[in-house]
């Protein structure tokens, strides 16, 4: 991998790597970023890698080089401003405590906050201008213990209120733009995938510039660029700026500002959940119209910010939020062919909005992300189907037409299962009576002024792990955990006596299976939503005969080596669900062209999040157990299932629930 970024770097080729769980892909690609002259830029979709780069994979490179170069390689962190403390934010928080932040903001279940919780957070804010006077970076990840969300807002800024460092009072102080000049100075910067989304619609002006883009985690960066490009109207927000903005405009433009609000939640309260198929509802089109009248006739009245102004400042922030619902009801109002719109209700809470984000985002990555630098692409997670095309084309690359393998490739591909069905044979953890290999190739592939590479896996799948897929249970069609698919999932965690992480595709389905266990084990079961997410995290790896159910969230990002987990349970394929608006829109809209788009959407997406979750059972080498798929299709159905399995790492196979108990029970026993 190193030597493959190393030709990239040289020849300019944009590259994607497909680069498993214990190979090194991090050391892999910062090692030859040394090489770059300026800046190099990593982007990584969780908090948990962009520490683990910072903390841990950096500074040992540092140690390792330093003698060879000379000097210590320099990096620095980069994240969008409101990671930061905002000294101006903090000056005027104790006016806008009670009414913009403590008893007006909106909570979960609706309604204002108790006196009570309103002095604790005021405790909070307290800690944090405690912490001011002490920090060097205004890093909230440094802030321990840290504060609620809803505090945290009143003491950062978000990019598009602050009023600049040249406007502000404590512009030469601020955290953020001290951030942004460490990052020039620095051979490594480490930024996340939002704030790459943020710097490409913002014109590249936020992240240095620079002449490689290492994008980690590189299945998740499409939709990250699809949330920064979306937007939402809530009526709790136009009534808080209508309070912001009162103090600066005459009373009749802040009652307008209001009426329009209003009539949005009037709109929201009639429209049902879901996609607009047929175009705005007219009560919410009325109040778009509303909105953005109103908040035209505002940013007008507020009018310009002058170097003599008093709070720079505050106005600022009214002008930004005003800006931007009145852009978001433009967009809403031209009803454009490339954006998809919808009426979000959550099922818990009282929160409704009106959300409008784009098609796709294939096209703005083709524009913005490769002009100007090189990018790699990496993750574990890069092959759909055993190809890179699919995703290539969700990265804007241009993707080659699909090629029959030759047959040298085929050769291979026989002698690779040939093989694994041997290591099989030998392997303790299965037996091999009526099992077949699952083959899994990736070929190379490349495009125009790209290539990809796929650097395998340090484990032995076929002898560390078995694929087992319930061929037996009936498809799978009510929601929640059917009758027989909980009949298997007892048979299957009491063979092994607990050790098991299960992957849910609702959170109905993980409290009937917790129920289920609890009311037929003795097994200690943890479910997510009981406990914070990390304390049960940490519970499942030290209690042994423990089980953790719960939902998307757990299928990624969970790190359990050992034996605490052999056993991974997904109860269904996880299909995107048909109330998804985005995913729905885009595969009608590849119906409409004449294609399958359950084939181009629904599918590749259920492979990435398949992958996903198998991947959390080998995270070692000296890992074993088995994951167990609790719908039938995955070997039924003959269109999409060996695509969906040639996704996926090439364990063992079998879809015999004898060989699968019978593995687990060797393990339980080992």
């Amino acid at each position: 991998m190193a030597e493959a970024i190393g030709r990239s770097i040289a020849s300019g080729e944009h590259l994607l790597v497909q680069a498993g769980t214990g190979t090194g892909k991090s050391l892999a690609y910062l090692a030859p970023s040394l090489t770059v002259d300026g800046p190099v830029v990593v982007s990584t979709a969780t908090l948990a890698l962009q520490s683990q780069l910072v903390d841990h994979d950096l500074p040992r490179l540092a140690d390792a080089v330093e003698p060879l170069l000379g000097r210590r390689p320099t990096f620095a962190v980069l994240k969008g401003r409101h990671h930061y403390l905002c000294l101006a934010r903090l000056d005027s928080s104790t006016e806008e405590e009670p009414e913009d932040t403590l008893f007006d903001a909106p909570r979960p279940g609706g309604g204002t906050k108790w006196l009570g919780e309103a002095g604790r957070l005021g405790k909070q804010i307290q800690r944090v201008r405690d912490w001011a006077e002490e920090t060097a970076t205004g890093d909230r990840d440094e802030l321990d213990p840290g504060v609620d969300d809803q505090v945290w807002r009143t003491v950062s800024m978000p990019a598009r209120e602050c009023v600049g460092a040249s406007r502000c009072p404590f512009g030469q102080e601020c955290f953020a733009e001290a951030s942004r000049a460490r990052a020039r100075e620095a051979d490594i910067v480490v930024t996340n995938h939002s704030l790459l989304a943020v710097d490409m619609l913002a014109g590249r002006h936020i992240v240095p510039p620079h002449k490689l883009l290492v994008v980690d985690e590189a299945h998740e960066l499409a939709d990250r660029v699809s949330s920064a490009a979306q937007a939402e109207l809530v009526p709790e927000l136009i009534d808080r700026s209508a309070r912001r903005a009162r103090p600066l405009l005459r009373p009749e433009v802040a009652e307008r500002l209001t009426e329009a609000g209003d009539a949005l939640a009037v709109g929201l309260a009639e429209a049902p959940a879901g996609r607009l198929t047929a175009g705005l509802p007219p009560a919410l089109r009325e109040a778009c119209t509303l909105l953005d009248s109103a908040t035209r006739a505002a940013l007008e009245g507020i009018g310009e910010i002058k170097a003599d102004d008093p709070d720079p400042v505050r106005k600022q922030q009214a002008k930004a939020v005003l800006d931007e619902l009145s852009t978001t009801a433009q967009r809403l109002l031209e009803e454009a062919d490339h954006d998809v719109a919808w009426v979000e209700k959550p099922e818990n809470g009282n929160r409704r909005a009106l959300v409008v984000a784009p098609l796709s985002v294939a096209g703005t990555l083709a524009t913005h992300l490769y002009d100007e630098r090189t990018v790699v692409a990496t993750s574990a997670t890069l092959a759909l189907g055993g190809r890179f095309d699919t995703v290539a084309r969700a990265l804007g690359l241009e993707a080659p037409p699909p090629t029959p393998p030759s047959p040298a490739a085929a050769a291979l591909a026989t002698a690779a299962a040939a093989g694994r069905a041997t290591a099989v044979a030998t392997a303790p953890v299965a037996s091999t009576e009526g099992s077949r290999a699952a083959v899994g190739t990736v070929p190379a592939t490349e495009g125009p002024g790209w290539s990809s590479l796929d650097v395998g896996s340090p484990f032995d799948y076929a002898r560390q792990g078995i694929l087992y897929v319930a061929a037996h249970l009936p498809r799978p069609s009510v929601s929640g955990l059917p009758g027989p698919a909980g009949e298997e999932l007892l048979a299957l965690v009491g063979a092994l006596g607990g050790r098991t992480l299960g992957l849910f595709s609702s959170r109905r389905a993980a409290q009937q299976a917790a129920e289920l266990l609890r009311a037929r084990t003795d097994l200690p079961v943890l479910l997510q939503g009981e406990e914070a997410l990390p304390l049960l995290v940490r519970r499942f790896r030290e209690e042994r005969e423990s089980c953790l159910f719960g939902v998307m969230s757990l299928w990624q990002g969970v790190d359990v080596p050992g034996d605490s987990c052999q056993l991974v349970v997904i109860d269904r394929l996880p299909f995107p669900r048909p109330d998804e608006p985005l995913a729905a829109a885009r595969a009608a809209a590849v119906d409409a062209n004449g294609g399958s788009g359950f084939a181009a959407v629904s599918v590749p997406i259920a492979a990435v999040r398949l992958a996903q979750g198998v991947g959390r059972l080998i995270r070692a080498t000296g890992d074993r157990g088995v994951v167990a798929v609790l719908d039938s299709r995955l070997e039924t159905a003959r269109g999409y299932g060996p695509f969906l399995r040639r996704s996926l790492p090439p364990f063992w196979y079998t879809t015999r629930p004898d060989v699968a108990r019978g593995a687990l029970e060797r393990l339980g026993k080992s």
